[in-house]
């Protein structure tokens, strides 16, 4: 098992496919939910990607939200069905956490969490800091973590 952190411009074409494909897996196809996955987000994001056996089975990307903030946040957090149960999901978010601690200090992590998860990302130190709000059709609350 091995954890890889990557810009946009450092994936190869066979792992931004591999990443494309996985995400569609698990959020548009497992979840039902139809959403615009290409958002242009990736260009400037950084992609943790958690790989078995040269297989992707856990995935986040990192973003800096706006220019001149303070403000971090990570999203499509995902775990492949097979890899699921064996911690794989805590795994690549405590590296996420890690390299934000690391490279960008005196920030503030955001994330919009889909509300079932708000346990999971509180056991991160994270904070619910909104009221739940539907996103694509899924129950989300935003939720905060300082650094």
């Amino acid at each position: 098992m091995k954890i890889e952190i990557k810009d946009f411009n450092e994936l190869s074409t066979l792992e931004l496919y591999a990443i494309l494909q996985v995400r569609e897996e698990v959020f548009i196809v497992e979840q039902n939910c139809i959403y615009k996955d290409l958002d242009n987000k990736d260009l400037t994001a950084l992609h943790l990607i958690l790989k078995e056996d040269l297989e992707i089975i856990a995935y986040l990307r990192i973003l800096k939200t706006k220019e001149n903030s303070a403000e971090i946040s990570f999203g499509r957090v995902l775990v492949r069905q097979k890899g699921r149960g064996k911690g794989y999901a805590k795994l690549i978010v405590k590296k996420a956490i890690q390299h934000i601690e690391k490279t960008y200090k005196d920030n503030t992590i955001t994330i919009d969490a889909q509300s079932y998860l708000k346990k999971f990302y509180q056991g991160f130190g994270f904070e619910e800091s909104s009221d739940e709000f539907l996103e694509d059709g899924i129950p989300h609350i935003c939720m905060r973590k300082t650094i």
